[in-house]
């Protein structure tokens, strides 16, 4: 997948999720979606490459990293807890949907209780396919 596909891919999954929003605070070339005020996807240029960038549980990155060629630390972002997806690779459009996901969802755990607009773990079940459909 091309970089720009990568991005419309992430961007169209963020838009999807419940009060997440793209923002422009660092310019118009970097897309950012937060949920609350609170981020949890860029999208920016790495020198001529769309990427995406994502946060990441600390243990899942490094098994993310270490597992797919296309997933780097953070790009200017805490290299723990953040990780870049490259394009040009083996990232498909459902493990790119579920990285974005699981980005938001980490964000959404760490707000008040009262104002998250989701509940994670019920989240994660409405979005599981039904085994038996």
């Amino acid at each position: 997948m091309d970089g720009r596909a990568l991005q419309d891919i992430a961007r169209a999954r963020a838009e999807e999720l419940p009060a997440a929003a793209i923002t422009h605070p660092f310019g118009p070339e970097y897309d950012v979606a937060k949920v609350l005020g609170k981020m949890f996807l860029l999208l920016t240029d790495v020198p001529g490459e769309p990427v995406v960038v994502i946060k990441a549980d600390p243990r899942d990155s490094e098994v993310l990293r270490a597992a797919h060629r296309d997933i780097t630390p953070g790009y200017h972002m805490n290299k723990r807890h953040w990780i870049t997806l490259h394009p040009g690779g083996e990232l498909d459009e459902t493990f790119v949907r579920e990285l974005v996901t699981d980005s938001y969802l980490l964000v959404v755990e760490g707000l008040p209780r009262a104002q998250r607009p989701v509940d994670p773990a019920a989240f994660l079940a409405a979005e599981e396919p039904d085994p038996n459909a």
